[in-house]
């Protein structure tokens, strides 16, 4: 996306659009940021915690929604980020719904959004045989795999008739979390010429980037074990 230029001869409107898309791909990925680490450090179910997450959850859908339109259009090999910006949007809108839904409540919208992960290991698996497992799409590959978990989970889901406990939970946290990753991984990861140089020479980068992963390990333990946890504490 950082790459989203238009000729210099093209109509004024075009430079328009680039520029906008650009801009909505940018400043979404930077608010996702800023309003994921806020969020995954509020308290949960607090105001804080709704508030940054609903700023999370647009951003998200910003940043990849652009990224998912524009990236297969642009002139270099984008399957990585077009994969990456599916494989988020999916991540997002089904946590968001996660969370939205009553206790072993399931709708219409995750029957039809399992075909994303399903589509996205259709393709690591077709690049997989076409290049011989080419280092070149490894990260698609690794898309491919994880979707393919994602995909397993819906099916689960929706065969049970829905979520309840400690499973909605979790399933919100993991999926609003490695979208989290998406974002900061883009960046961080992905983008390296444009961070400033005193940024790269720091460990910022490397605990910025997977700070979301980190997290969601914490949280998925402090989710699945709590009475364990609580037990300590007293302890202590």
């Amino acid at each position: 996306m950082a790459n989203l230029v238009v000729a210099a001869d093209a109509p004024w409107i075009a430079h328009a659009v680039a520029a906008a898309a650009l801009g909505l791909h940018i400043g979404g990925g930077s608010l996702a940021i800023a309003s994921g680490y806020v969020s995954i450090f509020a308290k949960k179910g607090g105001r804080l915690h709704r508030l940054s997450g609903n700023v999370f959850f647009v951003s998200m859908l910003a940043m990849a929604g652009v990224g998912a339109i524009v990236s297969p259009m642009l002139n270099e090999d984008q399957w990585t980020n077009t994969t990456a910006a599916v494989f988020a949007l999916y991540l997002t809108l089904t946590a968001w719904l996660a969370a939205k839904r009553r206790p072993g409540d399931v709708g219409h919208a995750e029957a039809a959004l399992v075909a994303a992960p399903l589509g996205i290991a259709a393709v690591g698996l077709y690049w997989a045989t076409v290049t011989g497992g080419s280092g070149a799409y490894s990260v698609v590959y690794a898309f491919g795999a994880v979707s393919a978990l994602a995909a397993v989970c819906d099916l689960r889901m929706l065969r049970a008739g829905g979520l309840a406990g400690v499973a909605r939970t979790a399933r919100h946290l993991w999926r609003m979390s490695l979208a989290f990753f998406v974002a900061t991984g883009s960046f961080f990861f992905g983008q390296p010429d444009f961070q400033p140089d005193w940024l790269r020479a720091t460990p910022l980068p490397m605990i910025i980037g997977l700070g979301p992963l980190v997290l969601m390990a914490f949280w998925l333990v402090s989710v699945r074990f709590p009475r364990r946890r609580r037990s300590r504490a007293a302890a202590a």
